[in-house]
């Protein structure tokens, strides 16, 4: 079974990874592959600084991260540009990294940990989505508190991906994130216990 976890920026979806993770979910986490596939010396390195520049490495070869994401976030065809330029390096490590997960147990239950699951049109890849939500006006304090952002630049963070709203109505199911950290657990647990029965697996 392969399900994909999304939600919005500062919705909470690491929170509930980890939580599926717990109870015997195996992660392929979008975000931790981004990171592998632009290391030094990495063709996807090599893509940023042949499109970008130089500058958008240091000396030893490593992503210069704030400046990439303080010109993508301001630069429409430069965020369109990256996403063209890394997605497919990312999209075919996850492939290996689901096929290896199904080959040493066929009964697993694999969660796609993607941010952008809908914007990246990887929704038919999957048997099902969860979608982990909380109202925009909750999602735009979050950020600013957690990433020290003006509201004008929290937004311009929210606006670059599709509004919660929608994801919302797309999703096979929805995680209510913005009660308590035992509500959300709850939740999980309500889920976990579904998936299981319906994978027929022997997950404990």
């Amino acid at each position: 079974m392969l399900i994909g976890l999304t939600g919005g920026i500062a919705t909470g979806k690491s929170t509930v990874s980890n939580m599926l993770q717990k109870r015997g979910a195996r992660i392929v986490d979008a975000d931790q592959i981004a990171r592998e596939v632009v290391k030094p010396g990495t063709e996807g390195a090599q893509k940023i600084a042949k499109h970008f520049g130089k500058e958008f490495l240091n000396e030893k070869g490593e992503l210069n991260r704030k400046k990439l994401a303080s010109l993508v976030f301001q630069n429409e065809q430069a965020r369109k540009d990256l996403n063209s330029l890394l997605h497919p390096l990312i999209r075919q490590r996850m492939k290996e990294d689901t096929q290896r997960i199904f080959q040493q147990d066929p009964q697993a239950i694999v969660v796609w940990d993607v941010p952008l699951l809908f914007e990246s049109r990887l929704t038919d890849q999957v048997d099902q989505i969860i979608v982990v939500y909380i109202p925009e006006s909750l999602q735009l304090k979050r950020l600013m508190r957690r990433n020290q952002l003006t509201r004008e630049e929290a937004m311009r963070r929210i606006r670059s991906q599709w509004s919660i709203e929608k994801k919302k109505m797309l999703a096979d199911f929805v995680i209510d994130n913005r009660g308590s950290i035992e509500n959300t657990e709850r939740q999980v647990d309500q889920l976990w216990n579904y998936l299981v029965s319906k994978n027929g697996s022997n997950q404990p």
